[in-house]
């Protein structure tokens, strides 16, 4: 699914206009990305968590020339899915179904209900 795909399914969703689904979604990206640069965990119950991990310094190898290299500490973006998505995800009769209206809804053989976000 590409950025844009995602704008139209919130867009389809809650009925607004591509135009302020595109803004709903920019606004919760630009919200994870300043949680995780103020160096804070983003926990979606359900869903999963993002959270910031440090990389040390290390030293690598050029692959082309087989020289040593100073490869710099860095700080780098990690998703841990939930146990709620992991289940959901490798539930054998799991099916997304569309309503008539346009939801969408996720249909299984039990009673659970899918993540509210």
């Amino acid at each position: 699914m590409t950025k844009a795909e995602l704008v139209e399914d919130v867009a389809e969703a809650a009925e607004l206009t591509k135009k302020d689904a595109e803004r709903l979604v920019e606004i919760v990206f630009e919200s994870i990305i300043e949680t995780l640069n103020q160096g804070e965990k983003i926990e979606l119950r359900g869903f999963g968590s993002f959270r910031v991990r440090e990389r040390g310094a290390r030293r690598g190898r050029n692959p082309k020339t087989g020289d040593p290299v100073s490869i710099p500490a860095k700080r780098v973006p990690y998703f841990k899915p939930g146990k709620e998505l992991k289940e959901l995800i490798n539930e054998p009769n799991s099916q997304l179904a569309v309503s008539s209206d346009g939801a969408s809804s996720l249909a299984s053989d039990d009673s659970r209900q899918p993540p509210i976000m």
